[in-house]
């Protein structure tokens, strides 16, 4: 295999990536230009990891649509676990936005200020949405790059892209909205749109996969089988986007927590556009991997490749007169908090390259059907990340979006060293 030919996989994908890490700022920069840019931030800095985090065990169904459907029997089945998962998740999301249950939750556990919990608890129902949406075009987009269609998952995402666009900006001119509402409200309007977008671009997949008999020596693909490879890929998603509720409270009770709650959503944003390419890398390998040894090598050089690309391009912007160019041009950061972000995001720069390297590593043990290590992985990197925010807010004092980072790099090279040691039995086709 030649590196065209994972270039050319891995583009139209990493297309999408980067018009979904654009979302992020977009509407950051969206609520910092519209009435108290300062509590609105926050408040979108609790709803939407939340919400994340509420999406987290549907959102690798797509690995699972990739790495599992093949024919009439197993869509039909993957299909089916898909629907009922959705409609657990969104159950869970509704009992969550209840006003004395989310009070509970952001008084009682993260002490958040007053001001932020009533506002952020209506941007939270706002995404009730969201989490099946996610599902649903997750499985459909998995089905789409299996078939080698991945420039359909970018056209999808340009639906999800100009709806929320166009929605945010309506939405901050036509109504009274506070900031946080209207962002959570455009996200919630651009992905089940793109819900929509990609049932219909699969309609082919669907087609021919519907048509496609399972062949006599393909075991049944099974309730029990499905649910024995995805429960640790989900566990892995619920671990790995439990981090930015967790994040949130240590900022709660960290030195400025106001401070820090407003900047991190606007430097994850920033940041997760260069996280990207290790994301494509992921989903990209599944398939590819499965051509042999040959095929294992040469997307390990691709990915070398991309590691260091990736962490480079973010170090020219946070070490450099950029920074302030983003943050304050870019993203309508006052002069104030575009400083406060600057010690983040350049103890983040190695953060990309660590991202590429785990999606390398989780996209083999995927294909080799050893799920269980991905969750083993994901808990220690969550453990790492509590253990250094207890460790510099509450013993060092650091101030909270600069613990929040530093944690962020321990937490996340813990996992690729573990799963570095543990990689050396795996094998894949």
């Amino acid at each position: 295999m030649r590196r065209g030919d994972i270039l050319k996989a891995w583009m139209p994908l990493e297309a999408a990536w980067l018009l979904m890490a654009i979302e992020g700022p977009f509407i950051a920069a969206v609520i910092a230009r519209m009435a108290d840019p300062t509590l609105n931030l926050a408040a979108y800095g609790v709803a939407f990891p939340l919400g994340m985090l509420f999406e987290s065990p549907i959102i690798l169904i797509m690995s699972a649509a990739t790495a599992l459907v093949k024919d009439r029997e197993s869509l039909r089945r993957l299909f089916r676990f898909t629907l009922a998962l959705n409609g657990l998740i969104t159950a869970a999301l509704l009992l969550c936005v209840l006003p004395v249950v989310f009070t509970a939750l952001a008084r009682g556990l993260m002490d958040l200020p007053e001001a932020v919990v009533a506002r952020s608890r209506v941007a939270l129902a706002l995404l009730l949405p969201w989490p099946a949406a996610i599902g649903f075009r997750r499985f459909y987009q998995g089905l789409m790059i299996r078939a080698g269609q991945t420039r359909r998952v970018a056209y999808c995402t340009t639906v999800r892209l100009a709806t929320m666009g166009g929605s945010a900006l309506l939405l901050a001119q036509a109504t009274d909205w506070p900031g946080a509402w209207v962002g959570c409200a455009a996200l919630s309007l651009g992905v089940s749109l793109e819900a929509v977008a990609a049932r219909l671009w699969a309609s082919g997949c669907l087609a021919d996969l519907r048509r496609q008999e399972p062949t006599p020596d393909q075991p049944v693909l099974g309730y029990r089988a499905i649910a024995r490879f995805y429960i640790p890929l989900a566990l892995t998603s619920v671990l790995a986007l439990g981090v930015n509720p967790l994040v949130s409270f240590f900022l709660g009770h960290a030195r400025m927590p106001l401070e820090s709650l407003a900047v991190m959503p606007v430097v994850n944003g920033f940041v997760f556009i260069f996280n990207t390419g290790g994301l494509t890398l992921q989903e990209v390998a599944i398939p590819l991997l499965e051509a042999g040894d040959r095929a294992r090598k040469a997307i390990r050089r691709f990915a070398t490749t991309l590691a260091t690309g990736a962490s480079l391009l973010l170090m020219l912007v946070a070490f450099t007169p950029l920074s302030a160019v983003w943050f304050r041009g870019v993203s309508g950061l006052t002069p104030a908090l575009a400083a406060f972000a600057a010690l983040p995001v350049a103890i983040l720069a190695l953060q990309p390259a660590l991202t590429v390297a785990a999606g390398y590593q989780r996209s083999r043990l995927v294909v080799a059907r050893t799920t269980q290590l991905i969750s083993w992985a994901t808990a220690l990197e969550v453990a790492g990340i509590a253990a250094v925010l207890l460790l510099l807010t509450r013993a060092f004092g650091v101030v909270g979006a600069t613990a929040a980072a530093c944690a962020l790099v321990a937490g996340r090279a813990a996992s690729v060293l573990f799963l570095m040691a543990r990689m050396k039995g795996v094998k894949t086709p």
